[in-house]
């Protein structure tokens, strides 16, 4: 599968040939690196947010990331399916 590099765009293989996937070289793969440890990404919401959540709230989100995750291992498993055929 052809993706686009995150950091530069230049379109690259995403599979377990290129060992920098889903970069396109080492050089991509350490500046995202970098960004990383230099707070350059964050994840969104406060600081321990998830500390403060009902214990409601916690398990609505447990729930709907299961759903998520369980969603995209059924589309793993369809494409892996029509691989094969």
């Amino acid at each position: 599968m052809k993706v686009p590099c995150p950091i530069c765009g230049k379109i690259t293989e995403y599979s377990r040939e290129n060992p920098w996937r889903p970069f396109c070289s080492e050089r991509c793969k350490m500046i995202d690196l970098g960004e990383w440890g230099n707070d350059g990404y964050r994840i969104q919401g406060e600081p321990g947010s998830a500390d403060r959540m009902s214990p409601e709230e916690f398990e609505d989100a447990a729930r709907r990331a299961d759903e998520l995750e369980a969603r995209l291992d059924a589309g793993k498993q369809s494409g892996a399916r029509r691989r094969r055929r």
